[in-house]
């Protein structure tokens, strides 16, 4: 294992890619991955800024969505400082070092979502994640530039030399499942809610469907239960079929 992934959403500034890139090299991470970048990740102010890290600059998984960024993860922590009133649990970094080493001794891949540096990450960003990272700073002052929170958590991890007890669920041979195979669920579920009417008032609909997916992301499902749901969706809507050609 190399770590846990680190995915910068949306950054806005070549520069800080390249110190982000910094910061991520002395603590050992190499898995860059960049969401929707604002600026060139191969401009030159950012390979100054990397500062002899950028071969993570060039060899950098640039992908448009968020969804594409965590598609191959097992279990994904997002970075903010806000309440989005989601009901999600919350780790410092030093926990969630501690987790991701526990979760990478099982075979789980583990990744990050830092976000844009003048708006943080959006809600929609924060529902993919299982689990809130948060730092605590000073509360009259916890404004962090985005080389600076990617140095504090991965340092966190690369003090982390082994893996901490955690609380577990005996899953049998099948660990959590992987963020696509959830957000494929999830578009599966959320296409037959707009169909039955279920999302239909479009001011509430947001809301809901984040509410929705973190409801099941705290069940921490592995495949086969994703499959099972699959099948329950499925079988409702030919139900209901069913019964309204019936009348």
């Amino acid at each position: 294992m190399t770590g846990p992934a680190i995915i910068l959403v949306r950054p806005q500034l070549a520069e800080n890619m390249g110190t982000a890139a910094r910061a991520m090299l002395n603590c050992g991470l190499t898995d860059l991955r960049i969401v929707a970048p604002r600026a060139n990740p191969l401009d030159e102010r950012a390979i100054a800024a990397a500062s002899g890290a950028d071969t993570l600059l060039l060899g950098a998984k640039v992908v448009e969505t968020t969804a594409e960024a965590v598609a191959d993860l097992n279990r994904v922590w997002c970075t903010t400082g806000r309440d989005r009133y989601m009901v999600k649990p919350v780790d410092t970094p030093r926990q969630a070092a501690s987790a991701m080493r526990a979760a990478e001794a099982q075979g789980q891949r583990c990744g990050i979502l830092f976000g844009p540096e003048r708006t943080g990450l959006e809600n929609d960003d924060v529902a993919i994640a299982d689990t809130v990272l948060t730092v605590p700073l000073n509360p009259d002052y916890c404004s962090l530039n985005l080389a600076q929170a990617v140095l504090l958590v991965a340092y966190e991890w690369f003090q982390t030399d082994a893996a901490t007890e955690l609380p577990a669920m005996t899953k049998g041979a099948e660990g959590p499942a992987s963020k696509e195979k959830l957000l494929t669920f999830f578009n599966h579920l959320e296409r037959e809610l707009d169909d039955c009417g279920f999302l239909r008032i479009p001011d509430k609909r947001p809301t809901m469907v984040r509410n929705l997916r973190n409801m099941f992301q705290r069940a921490n499902l592995t495949g086969q239960e994703i499959q099972t749901l699959h099948g329950v969706v499925h079988e409702l809507v030919t139900y209901r079929h069913r019964k309204g050609e019936g009348k």
